[in-house]
């Protein structure tokens, strides 16, 4: 028995040396806090060094970096306007078919839930400006909307005749109130976009645990335009042309979230068309991001 005795004796004299090691405390020179079973320490003259113990095993912090890059990322959202047209000073724009009221505001309602917008960023970049909390964010991508109409509305190039009776126009664009209904009528605006914006961060080092707020613009470069219908008699029609749209769109934009979840939102302060029709677009919708 006194052999068992000096052996247990003997090992629980190692366990607690080793379990002494196991906890050497930092150097008095550091500067060290506690959270429950987490030692964080800054160590080193001049302090720069940052550690942490978990359970007695050390390892750096990881800080956030000053340029990150998310690739891919998704808007779906619905697309609308503020329609502040003078319809009675809209000129050759809208024809007016004989038999027919004068187009107006209730023609160019839309049916807000199938008024689809999705955006594919190709990327979106965020730079710090300072310690990560405040930042310039900027991307590049495709910005789509459709316009789903209520009403059987159709667009046209100039020199293209609608109906027999109405005089071909060759040099305008033009609008006027079809004959037939449409199960789809809408107009696809598509544009390359360029997001600027200012960005703000409340918990840098871990953005899963971080409220986002972003504000600034966009520049948008319409690349393609058209009126895509369909009904019985016609099938499906797509009209792709020059339907008098800006070329160029200005516009201020902004997200704000928690976490992975976004809400970001767009509005231009001037009219998507280049005469006649004042109609102020604007987005709101979910933003996918890592």
């Amino acid at each position: 028995m006194k052999w068992l005795t000096a052996m247990l004796a003997t090992g629980i004299l190692c366990t607690t040396v080793k379990a002494q090691e196991g906890t050497t405390k930092p150097d008095p020179k550091t500067d060290s806090i506690r959270i429950g079973g987490m030692v964080i320490v800054k160590s080193g003259e001049n302090k720069k060094g940052v550690h942490v113990n978990v359970g007695g095993a050390w390892g750096p912090v990881k800080k956030p970096k000053k340029v990150s890059t998310n690739w891919g990322v998704v808007d779906l959202g619905f697309s609308n306007y503020s329609d502040r047209t003078e319809y009675t000073t809209a000129g050759s724009y809208l024809q007016n078919r004989p038999g027919y009221p004068a187009l107006g505001k209730s023609d160019f309602k839309l049916r807000s839930g199938k008024s689809v917008n999705v955006n594919i960023w190709f990327f979106m970049q965020r730079i710090s400006m300072y310690k990560n909390y405040v930042n310039f964010k900027w991307g590049l991508g495709l910005e789509l909307n459709n316009y789903r109409y209520k009403s059987s509305i159709s667009y046209r190039e100039g020199g293209v005749q609608p109906y027999s009776n109405l005089p071909a126009i060759t040099d305008k664009p033009f609008i006027f109130r079809d004959s037939i209904s449409f199960s789809k009528n809408k107009l696809a605006a598509d544009y390359l976009t360029l997001p600027l914006m200012l960005n703000f961060e409340s918990n840098p080092s871990q953005s899963r645990k971080s409220f986002h707020l972003s504000m600034g613009i966009s520049l948008g470069y319409l690349y393609s335009q058209r009126n895509k219908q369909k009904s019985d008699l016609r099938g499906k029609w797509t009209n792709k042309g020059d339907y008098d749209l800006e070329r160029f769109k200005f516009a201020y934009q902004g997200e704000i979230g928690f976490g992975s979840l976004r809400l970001y939102g767009s509005y231009s302060p001037k009219s998507m068309y280049k005469h006649s029709l004042d109609m102020r677009p604007y987005t709101i919708g979910l933003r996918f991001s890592n």
